[in-house]
């Protein structure tokens, strides 16, 4: 069996010490469209090292740290990486994100979701430092083909989206080269900048990452309704749900509640396909 879900969660955590300093948030932010226009004050905020403050979603790629392929590589997990898709992330937010940081992050796998005919692995991550928990996240590493072991379902439920209109609607561009840059803070996924690679995965031609979506998103949302103040986050949550293609165009549309923003993401050029779902950013 390919997955031995007991194993898998009964592992004993893992844990590596990551660091990381003001070139590698400035490299994020950049990879998640930040900087324009370069002048702006607000713009400022997350490319000028005086200035700097940092994104929570950041947190994805701290340390260059990949939690999904530290989940590929538990014991009792044995895949197909053609198979494996990155299903959604949370983030939960401790106390703000330092510009420079060095810290241990513990890793294990949490759960293991039978899904028919995929499996579902959470893998959980907690960071922290000399002052205490960071953060914590959890990454759902969608595996078609590895489910029917008999394990429990898991979660489904859905985020219903208002039946109202969105209290906010703001369109991001995606850079042609946009995902050559955001690869750059760790995911050297081919799919992501090799064309020949990306048609032998059934793409016409290179996607963007999912979690540069997720990061483009949040800027969003910190910038439009947090009044860009990064430290009122304190989790953010989403399901991929399809694919957006580098110079192709977000629609994000927000509909705020107390201490919470659910959010829709799609793309603009094909009919509005969605790429993002039961997305909420929590806050103070």
């Amino acid at each position: 069996m390919p997955i031995d879900a007991a194993k898998a969660v009964a592992a004993e955590p893992r844990s590596s010490e990551i660091s990381w300093d003001h070139k590698d948030v400035q490299l994020y932010h950049l990879g998640v469209g930040a900087g324009l226009p370069a002048t702006d004050p607000d713009e400022l905020r997350y490319t000028l090292e005086s200035r700097l403050h940092v994104l929570p979603s950041f947190a994805t790629v701290a340390g260059a740290g990949m939690a999904l392929a530290g989940g590929l590589s538990a014991p009792g997990v044995d895949v197909n990486l053609a198979h494996v898709l990155h299903g959604g992330q949370r983030v939960e937010v401790h106390r703000p994100l330092p510009v420079k940081g060095a810290a241990v992050s513990t890793s294990k796998v949490q759960a293991v979701y039978d899904k028919g005919k995929a499996a579902v692995i959470v893998l959980r991550s907690e960071v922290a430092d000399d002052e205490g928990p960071l953060w914590t996240s959890d990454s759902q590493i969608f595996v078609r083909g590895e489910g029917g072991f008999g394990g429990e379902r898991g979660p489904s439920a859905r985020t219903e989206i208002p039946a109202r209109d969105p209290d906010r609607t703001v369109d991001r561009p995606i850079r042609e080269d946009q995902a050559l840059l955001y690869r750059l803070s760790g995911d050297w996924n081919p799919l992501h900048a090799d064309p020949e690679f990306a048609k032998l995965a059934g793409f016409d031609r290179p996607i963007l990452h999912g979690l540069c979506s997720y990061g483009m998103t949040l800027k969003a949302v910190v910038d439009t309704v947090l009044g860009g103040d990064v430290a009122r986050v304190t989790a953010y949550s989403t399901r991929f749900a399809g694919i957006v293609f580098p110079g192709e165009t977000l629609r994000i549309r927000m509909w705020q509640s107390p201490g919470r923003v659910q959010v829709t993401v799609a793309a603009v050029e094909r009919d509005e396909a969605q790429v993002l779902a039961d997305t909420i950013v929590e806050h103070s």
